[in-house]
């Protein structure tokens, strides 16, 4: 691991996940109530020895410099580093990233780096827990020039994916872009006993989905950076790595999802939120890092709370029902508040006092939220009613709150009247 660097692609403007990403960056939106979606491959990394780690980002970054900054901090007796390469023009290019591939070729000289063998490429938006260990085994085993990290999936799921076509050995031979027709789904078929071969039980799944996650020999990744002016991995560089190189599978079977849309960010923070979780942050042998905060602990008066997740440093009042949600740090709320399969991602501060005054992030007495995702810093007004069920026209922005599949968004700073409801 001494000769590998990991490289995390901040992603573009995020628009499938606006409103969210109005003042932040994807890897910078908050999840589960107290950590954001760029902990999670910094996380894999550090666990996996990978510990010189380079975060690629452009559309706004602030937030997202300012929590890397405060958060990963290396001794001085440790190589390691995390460190932010945004995008910015110089003497020689005055564009900006122009796609993932573009992005790389932009920050090429991070690459040349004396010693260096391996290059990580990995995405910021993605929840899972993967020992990139395992996939430089399979690399190196296999004698590839490039290795893609893929996951099985059914052919409902495959036509939202990039699905790997294989040889017996598991050299990856071709690839089909979200295949949507019958003849397109069958050539990119992987057949279930191959799977089942390599230890990992098909159980009806019979597509190999791009993870978005790949291992590239450093000299071979320059050379295809600097060969050429395309743009993006998925679409172009890897496609020619397929042609003319090596290019071999590395299977997985953990939790994996690509949050890229409100719908996927939703339900994966109230997936956290069951009683049996398919993923949880809460593993002592991997856990996933974020920004040490310095709050007291959660107080909660006489209420009812049945399958939810709740932050530190927050507040709860008399009478409230919390139902299937998440709650983020410093979330204040006043008494008698309903919150059903909602995700509050909480506040950045505390005003002086921590009342409910005109100035306090938080829900007043008597707001009923149900199928909301409140960003942060947001001030619900007493006896407001946020049901995304209700909304009059589906989905569509509201002022301060917007609907998207179905699901009712207050946006981040949003002030909500008093008794304001639809």
């Amino acid at each position: 691991m001494d000769h590998f660097i990991s490289l995390i692609l901040g992603g573009g403007k995020g628009t499938r996940l606006m409103p969210l990403t109005q003042f932040r960056s994807k890897p910078a939106v908050p999840i589960a109530g107290k950590y954001r979606l760029i902990d999670v491959p910094i996380s894999n990394c550090m666990h996996s020895g990978v510990n010189r780690i380079y975060v690629l980002t452009q559309f706004n970054s602030v937030s997202l410099h300012r929590h890397i900054r405060q958060t990963y901090n290396f001794d001085v007796f440790n190589k390691g580093f995390v460190e932010v390469l945004a995008a910015q023009q110089t003497p020689g290019d005055s564009a900006w990233y122009q796609g993932t591939a573009d992005a790389v070729r932009k920050q090429i000289r991070f690459l040349k780096e004396p010693n260096l063998r391996y290059v990580l490429i990995l995405s910021g938006d993605q929840l899972y827990r993967m020992d990139y260990r395992d996939m430089l085994t399979t690399h190196a085993a296999s004698g590839a020039d490039v290795t893609i990290s893929t996951i099985p999936v059914n052919a409902a799921d495959a036509r939202g994916f990039g699905v790997m076509q294989l040889d017996d050995t598991g050299r990856v031979t071709g690839f089909v872009e979200k295949p949507q027709n019958d003849d397109a789904l069958a050539a990119a078929r992987t057949p279930a006993s191959w799977i089942d071969q390599q230890g990992i039980q098909s159980n009806g799944r019979e597509y190999l989905a791009s993870m978005g996650i790949y291992l590239f020999n450093r000299d071979l990744l320059v050379d295809l950076l600097e060969s050429s002016d395309d743009e993006d991995f998925g679409k172009h560089i890897f496609p020619q790595a397929i042609s003319n190189h090596r290019v071999q599978a590395h299977l997985f079977d953990g939790y994996w999802e690509d949050i890229g849309t409100i719908k996927a960010f939703f339900d994966s923070n109230l997936a956290l939120a069951d009683s049996n979780p398919d993923f949880t942050f809460a593993d002592h042998k991997w856990p996933i890092y974020t920004r040490a905060r310095f709050l007291p602990s959660t107080r909660i008066d006489e209420c009812s709370v049945n399958r939810s997740l709740i932050a530190e440093g927050c507040q709860i009042g008399h009478g409230c029902r919390v139902e299937n949600s998440v709650i983020g740090v410093r979330t204040l709320v006043g008494s008698n508040v309903t919150i059903r399969n909602s995700v509050i991602m909480g506040a950045d501060y505390y005003t002086k006092d921590r009342s409910q005054s005109s100035e306090t992030p938080g829900l007043e007495t008597g707001v009923v939220i149900d199928g909301v995702l409140v960003d942060k810093n947001v001030r619900i007004g007493a006896g407001a009613r946020i049901i995304a069920s209700e909304a009059p026209n589906g989905d569509g922005d509201y002022d301060q709150v917007a609907v998207r599949d179905g699901i009712a968004v207050v946006k981040k700073g949003a002030a909500i009247p008093e008794g304001w409801s639809f």
